[in-house]
């Protein structure tokens, strides 16, 4: 049985703030969770996408940058990999100035490019460095997903046993409710968020959303995810969900679409 892995990601990963996991699996035609985990520093991270599969992970951060904001910054775009080694070469202040003289550019109003992936999604552009900082997750993530010799299909090949999807929380929550269910500000997290939270793990348990399958979470579990003001657990419930709808649909693609951008990317259920 293959394991499923949804990650909340962060591209500042500290005790107070750490990378989130939820780990689970399908069984009976329903998603389970086993467990969830909190990753404190790059170190821990890159120890789990070192574990021996099979598993599928759907990782929250961009796996690619726009074709359009590649060309303008002269980087590497004949395939997904040289575009991420290129990466890897930078330092962060390097990879901030690029994004930044790049956003001054533009006009105002069409300073962050996006990709097709994230105009079907409604996702961030992922030359955006801050509310939220996607720039700088797809800095820190992309090229430790190479390293790690992932599969990132319709991307990359790498260990099929270890396959890697871009996953988008956000997009499954928002088919729930256009609430806002989260926020890290003590003083937002309010009843309203709460309430929005309740109705998203609810419809997880129903199974509600297209293609999805139940999931199977205790009790403990539905109120650990309501209780989460930040929604940190949640998202990356959220993301083990798209996990497991990439499973069911399987092997090689996994759900990517015929038209998916083998240089941008795809997030996961868009």
């Amino acid at each position: 049985m293959i394991s499923l892995i949804g990650v909340d990601f962060t591209s500042a990963p500290r005790p107070a703030k750490p990378i989130t996991v939820a780990h689970g699996r399908v069984d009976g035609g329903e998603l389970h969770l086993d467990r969830l985990s909190a990753l404190p520093d790059w170190r821990s991270f890159e120890a789990l996408l070192a574990a021996p599969g099979p598993w599928l992970g759907a990782f929250d951060f961009p796996f690619g940058l726009p074709r359009q904001g590649l060309a303008a910054l002269d980087w590497p775009s004949t395939d997904w990999a040289a575009q991420v080694r290129h990466i890897a070469t930078l330092d962060k202040p390097g990879f901030r100035a690029a994004f930044d003289a790049d956003r001054l550019r533009r006009p105002m109003g069409a300073r962050y490019p996006h990709r097709h992936t994230d105009t079907a999604a409604r996702s961030h552009s992922p030359m955006k460095l801050v509310n939220p900082p996607v720039g700088l997750m797809f800095f820190e993530g992309a090229p430790r997903l190479l390293a790690a010799g992932c599969t990132l299909p319709g991307l990359h090949a790498g260990d099929p046993a270890r396959v890697a999807v871009e996953a988008y929380p956000g997009l499954l929550a928002r088919r729930i409710t256009r609430a806002s269910y989260k926020s890290d500000t003590r003083g937002k997290q309010t009843p309203e968020r709460r309430d929005a939270r309740e109705r998203i793990v609810a419809a997880l348990v129903a199974g509600t959303l297209p293609g999805s399958l139940p999931c199977a979470l205790s009790v403990a579990q539905q109120a650990g995810l309501i209780d989460d003001p930040r929604g940190d657990w949640l998202d990356a419930v959220l993301a083990l969900a798209q996990a497991a709808w990439c499973e069911q649909r399987g092997a090689p693609r996994f759900g990517a679409p015929p038209d998916a951008d083998p240089l941008e990317g795809w997030i996961a259920t868009a």
